[in-house]
Protein backbone atom coordinates (compact mmCIF):
# COMPACT_ATOMS: atom_id res chain seq x y z
CA UNK A 1 0.00 0.00 0.00
CA UNK A 2 1.39 3.39 -1.00
CA UNK A 3 1.70 6.43 1.24
CA UNK A 4 -1.00 8.19 -0.75
CA UNK A 5 -3.35 5.25 -0.16
CA UNK A 6 -2.66 5.54 3.55
CA UNK A 7 -3.54 9.24 3.38
CA UNK A 8 -0.27 10.32 4.99
CA UNK A 9 0.88 13.79 3.85
CA UNK A 10 4.61 13.87 3.14
CA UNK A 11 7.28 16.53 3.66
CA UNK A 12 9.97 16.23 0.95
CA UNK A 13 13.46 16.13 2.43
CA UNK A 14 15.09 17.65 -0.64
CA UNK A 15 17.61 14.80 -0.64
CA UNK A 16 17.72 12.82 -3.86
CA UNK A 17 17.13 9.13 -3.28
CA UNK A 18 16.00 9.50 0.34
CA UNK A 19 12.58 10.78 -0.72
CA UNK A 20 12.28 7.72 -2.95
CA UNK A 21 13.11 5.45 -0.01
CA UNK A 22 10.36 7.20 1.98
CA UNK A 23 7.84 7.33 -0.89
CA UNK A 24 7.81 11.12 -0.91
CA UNK A 25 9.53 12.28 2.26
CA UNK A 26 9.08 12.34 6.03
CA UNK A 27 5.45 12.02 7.19
CA UNK A 28 4.22 15.47 8.18
CA UNK A 29 4.42 16.15 11.90
CA UNK A 30 6.83 13.31 12.59
CA UNK A 31 9.85 13.60 14.87
CA UNK A 32 12.66 11.81 13.03
CA UNK A 33 15.96 10.82 14.62
CA UNK A 34 19.03 10.94 12.37
CA UNK A 35 21.86 9.11 14.09
CA UNK A 36 25.40 8.38 12.92
CA UNK A 37 29.06 8.45 13.75
CA UNK A 38 31.04 11.70 13.38
CA UNK A 39 31.56 12.68 9.75
CA UNK A 40 28.56 10.84 8.33
CA UNK A 41 26.72 14.07 7.43
CA UNK A 42 24.06 14.53 10.11
CA UNK A 43 24.34 18.34 10.12
CA UNK A 44 24.52 18.40 6.32
CA UNK A 45 21.31 16.38 6.02
CA UNK A 46 19.61 18.65 8.56
CA UNK A 47 20.51 21.89 6.81
CA UNK A 48 19.54 20.42 3.46
CA UNK A 49 16.15 19.46 4.89
CA UNK A 50 15.52 23.00 6.21
CA UNK A 51 16.65 24.77 3.05
CA UNK A 52 14.54 22.46 0.89
CA UNK A 53 11.62 23.74 2.94
CA UNK A 54 12.69 27.36 2.50
CA UNK A 55 12.62 26.88 -1.27
CA UNK A 56 8.99 25.80 -0.86
CA UNK A 57 8.22 28.90 1.24
CA UNK A 58 8.16 26.93 4.51
CA UNK A 59 9.72 28.41 7.63
CA UNK A 60 12.41 26.40 9.38
CA UNK A 61 14.20 26.64 12.72
CA UNK A 62 17.64 25.21 13.48
CA UNK A 63 18.24 24.71 17.22
CA UNK A 64 21.98 24.26 17.60
CA UNK A 65 23.80 23.00 20.66
CA UNK A 66 27.02 22.54 18.71
CA UNK A 67 28.00 24.90 15.89
CA UNK A 68 27.37 28.64 16.02
CA UNK A 69 25.47 30.63 13.42
CA UNK A 70 28.57 31.63 11.44
CA UNK A 71 29.79 28.04 11.15
CA UNK A 72 26.40 26.73 10.05
CA UNK A 73 25.88 29.41 7.42
CA UNK A 74 29.39 28.83 6.08
CA UNK A 75 28.67 25.11 5.76
CA UNK A 76 25.51 25.86 3.79
CA UNK A 77 27.33 28.29 1.51
CA UNK A 78 29.96 25.67 0.70
CA UNK A 79 27.22 23.52 -0.81
CA UNK A 80 25.79 26.42 -2.76
CA UNK A 81 22.54 26.51 -0.80
CA UNK A 82 20.72 29.90 -0.60
CA UNK A 83 21.11 30.22 3.18
CA UNK A 84 21.63 34.00 3.20
CA UNK A 85 18.45 34.57 1.20
CA UNK A 86 16.52 32.22 3.50
CA UNK A 87 17.76 34.10 6.58
CA UNK A 88 16.97 37.48 5.00
CA UNK A 89 13.43 36.39 4.08
CA UNK A 90 12.98 34.91 7.58
CA UNK A 91 12.37 31.45 6.13
CA UNK A 92 15.23 30.16 8.27
CA UNK A 93 16.08 31.03 11.85
CA UNK A 94 19.13 29.63 13.65
CA UNK A 95 18.87 29.58 17.44
CA UNK A 96 22.00 28.81 19.43
CA UNK A 97 21.43 27.00 22.72
CA UNK A 98 24.68 27.39 24.65
CA UNK A 99 25.39 24.07 26.46
CA UNK A 100 27.00 26.09 29.25
CA UNK A 101 23.60 27.57 30.12
CA UNK A 102 22.31 24.26 31.42
CA UNK A 103 19.56 25.41 33.76
CA UNK A 104 18.24 28.09 31.40
CA UNK A 105 18.09 25.66 28.47
CA UNK A 106 16.23 22.98 30.41
CA UNK A 107 13.73 25.54 31.72
CA UNK A 108 13.20 26.86 28.20
CA UNK A 109 12.68 23.41 26.71
CA UNK A 110 10.29 22.34 29.46
CA UNK A 111 8.50 25.68 29.45
CA UNK A 112 8.03 28.13 26.60
CA UNK A 113 9.88 26.50 23.68
CA UNK A 114 6.76 25.06 22.08
CA UNK A 115 5.04 28.46 22.10
CA UNK A 116 8.19 30.11 20.70
CA UNK A 117 8.39 27.65 17.81
CA UNK A 118 4.69 27.99 17.05
CA UNK A 119 4.94 31.79 17.13
CA UNK A 120 7.77 31.60 14.59
CA UNK A 121 5.50 29.62 12.27
CA UNK A 122 8.02 26.81 12.00
CA UNK A 123 7.02 24.00 9.63
CA UNK A 124 10.42 22.29 9.84
CA UNK A 125 12.64 22.05 12.91
CA UNK A 126 16.12 20.65 13.45
CA UNK A 127 17.78 20.00 16.82
CA UNK A 128 21.53 19.41 16.48
CA UNK A 129 22.29 17.51 18.58
CA UNK A 130 20.29 15.78 21.29
CA UNK A 131 23.50 14.01 22.34
CA UNK A 132 24.69 17.28 23.87
CA UNK A 133 21.21 18.03 25.16
CA UNK A 134 21.24 14.79 27.14
CA UNK A 135 24.46 15.87 28.80
CA UNK A 136 22.61 18.80 30.42
CA UNK A 137 20.89 16.45 32.89
CA UNK A 138 22.62 14.58 35.66
CA UNK A 139 20.50 11.43 35.64
CA UNK A 140 18.49 9.28 33.24
CA UNK A 141 15.15 10.51 34.57
CA UNK A 142 16.19 14.11 33.89
CA UNK A 143 17.48 13.26 30.42
CA UNK A 144 14.27 11.42 29.58
CA UNK A 145 12.09 14.30 30.82
CA UNK A 146 14.07 16.88 28.82
CA UNK A 147 13.98 14.78 25.66
CA UNK A 148 10.25 14.11 25.89
CA UNK A 149 9.62 17.81 26.56
CA UNK A 150 11.64 18.74 23.48
CA UNK A 151 9.75 16.32 21.23
CA UNK A 152 6.44 17.57 22.65
CA UNK A 153 7.42 21.19 22.00
CA UNK A 154 8.21 20.43 18.37
CA UNK A 155 5.00 18.47 17.86
CA UNK A 156 2.91 21.19 19.50
CA UNK A 157 4.34 23.67 17.00
CA UNK A 158 2.89 21.52 14.21
CA UNK A 159 6.30 21.00 12.64
CA UNK A 160 8.14 18.09 11.08
CA UNK A 161 11.31 17.65 13.12
CA UNK A 162 14.78 16.17 12.68
CA UNK A 163 16.77 15.33 15.81
CA UNK A 164 20.43 14.44 15.30
CA UNK A 165 22.35 12.20 17.68
CA UNK A 166 25.78 10.63 17.84
CA UNK A 167 25.72 6.88 17.31
CA UNK A 168 27.13 4.43 19.81
CA UNK A 169 30.63 3.61 18.48
CA UNK A 170 30.25 -0.04 19.51
CA UNK A 171 26.73 -0.33 18.04
CA UNK A 172 26.50 2.25 15.20
CA UNK A 173 22.87 1.37 14.50
CA UNK A 174 21.66 3.02 17.72
CA UNK A 175 22.19 6.40 19.38
CA UNK A 176 24.82 6.86 22.06
CA UNK A 177 22.17 7.88 24.62
CA UNK A 178 19.84 4.97 23.84
CA UNK A 179 16.80 7.17 24.57
CA UNK A 180 16.27 9.22 21.41
CA UNK A 181 14.78 6.30 19.46
CA UNK A 182 11.89 6.05 21.93
CA UNK A 183 10.63 9.62 21.47
CA UNK A 184 10.97 9.50 17.69
CA UNK A 185 8.45 8.43 15.07
CA UNK A 186 11.23 7.51 12.68
CA UNK A 187 14.91 6.60 12.79
CA UNK A 188 17.41 7.12 9.96
CA UNK A 189 20.87 5.63 10.45
CA UNK A 190 23.95 7.03 8.69
CA UNK A 191 27.03 4.85 8.85
CA UNK A 192 30.30 3.86 7.21
CA UNK A 193 30.44 0.92 4.86
CA UNK A 194 33.54 -1.09 5.65
CA UNK A 195 35.50 -3.69 3.75
CA UNK A 196 36.66 -6.99 5.21
CA UNK A 197 40.01 -5.44 6.11
CA UNK A 198 38.27 -2.80 8.23
CA UNK A 199 39.03 0.18 5.97
CA UNK A 200 36.27 2.74 5.34
CA UNK A 201 35.10 2.52 1.76
CA UNK A 202 31.92 4.56 1.69
CA UNK A 203 28.76 5.75 3.40
CA UNK A 204 25.39 4.06 3.71
CA UNK A 205 21.91 5.02 4.90
CA UNK A 206 19.09 2.94 6.33
CA UNK A 207 15.57 3.84 7.40
CA UNK A 208 15.37 1.78 10.57
CA UNK A 209 11.76 2.74 11.29
CA UNK A 210 9.16 5.20 10.06
CA UNK A 211 5.72 5.01 11.60
CA UNK A 212 2.52 5.16 9.58
CA UNK A 213 4.15 4.91 6.18
CA UNK A 214 5.75 2.25 3.97
CA UNK A 215 9.46 2.71 3.31
CA UNK A 216 12.44 0.99 1.79
CA UNK A 217 14.27 -0.99 4.47
CA UNK A 218 17.45 -1.89 2.62
CA UNK A 219 20.86 -0.29 3.22
CA UNK A 220 21.62 2.23 0.45
CA UNK A 221 24.89 3.99 -0.43
CA UNK A 222 25.10 7.76 -0.38
CA UNK A 223 27.65 10.47 -1.03
CA UNK A 224 28.26 13.97 0.29
CA UNK A 225 29.10 15.92 -2.85
CA UNK A 226 29.36 19.51 -4.01
CA UNK A 227 25.61 20.05 -3.70
CA UNK A 228 25.10 18.11 -0.47
CA UNK A 229 23.95 14.66 0.48
CA UNK A 230 22.64 12.36 -2.24
CA UNK A 231 21.49 8.77 -1.94
CA UNK A 232 22.46 6.56 -4.89
CA UNK A 233 19.11 6.22 -6.62
CA UNK A 234 20.46 3.55 -8.96
CA UNK A 235 20.93 1.26 -5.99
CA UNK A 236 17.31 1.61 -4.88
CA UNK A 237 14.95 -1.25 -5.68
CA UNK A 238 11.57 0.41 -5.40
CA UNK A 239 9.94 -2.95 -5.87
CA UNK A 240 11.14 -3.83 -2.39
CA UNK A 241 9.17 -1.06 -0.67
Amino acid sequence: MSASELGVPKVPTGIAGLDEMLQGGFPAGHVVLVTGLPGTGKTCLSLQFLLAGAQRGEKGVFLSLEEDVAALTQTARQFGWPVDDALKRELLKIIRLDPKETKQNIQRIQGELGKELKALGAKRIVVDSVSLLNMLSDDEAGRRATLFSLAAACRSAGATTVLTAEADPTHPGISRDGLSEYVSDGVVVLTYTTAADGHRVGLSIRVLKMRRTPHLRSVQPYVIGLSGLRVDAKAIDLGGV
